[in-house]
């Protein structure tokens, strides 16, 4: 049976919607461990009502980002993880951490990557007058908001938009697109080439409207 590690930062919705999807669709994997950056994330307490191990890093005990990686990377590794899934975890990660879990390290943004990389990305898609917004959940690399793309889902931009109702409304689309990309990666249903991530086996769509 496949492990997955989910690190998170707050209330982490995303880790919720992975971990309720594991065992709704009986997954051949399990959460081994749910760890954050943040003693009080909330996340923590879904966790461990859980049964699922909880652990914390805390990144203002260190001196550099190096030395947090080096840390967060050995609570990761004594889990043994198949997959590393970021689920609003609000750090920057050193491309030593990256290159570390290399083809299993995951993450969701909130805007239709390559647009909007970084922060304020609702905010900067009703300004750029986007009739589309969405998410992408793609693999990580040492640059930020660039990996390989594994899936996306796009959600209409509405008249009278506020970064807010923006919000709400794609992180809906996170909590359906997040756990169908993690189940690809523990079936080994994804492949990676030069024309980006493609989906194997039945050929599932890979954009969800």
């Amino acid at each position: 049976m496949k492990r997955i590690v989910i690190l998170i930062s707050g209330r982490g919705s995303n880790m919720e919607a992975i971990v309720e999807a594991c065992a709704a669709q009986a997954w051949p994997a399990r959460v081994a461990a749910v760890i954050s950056n943040r003693a009080d994330a909330a996340g923590l307490d879904y966790a461990a009502a859980r049964g699922i191990a909880t652990a914390v890093v805390e990144h203002r005990a260190y001196a550099d980002r190096e030395g947090f990686d080096a840390a967060l990377a050995q609570a990761i590794d004594a889990q043994a993880p198949d997959v590393v899934v970021l689920a609003g975890f609000m750090r920057i990660l050193t491309p030593g951490f990256v290159q570390r879990y290399a083809g299993r390290l995951l993450n969701i943004h909130p805007s239709l990557l390559p647009a909007f990389t970084g922060l304020h990305t609702h905010r900067r898609a009703i300004e750029a007058g986007c009739k589309l917004a969405g998410a992408t959940v793609h693999y990580v690399t040492a640059e930020l908001d660039h990996g390989p793309i594994v899936a996306q889902a796009a959600v209409p931009v509405l008249p009278g938009d506020t970064e807010q109702t923006l919000a709400a409304r794609v992180l809906a689309s996170e909590h359906r697109l997040y756990p169908m990309a993690v189940r690809w990666a523990i079936e080994d249903a994804l492949q990676v080439d030069a024309n980006g991530v493609v989906r194997q086996r039945d050929g599932a769509a890979q954009l969800m409207l």
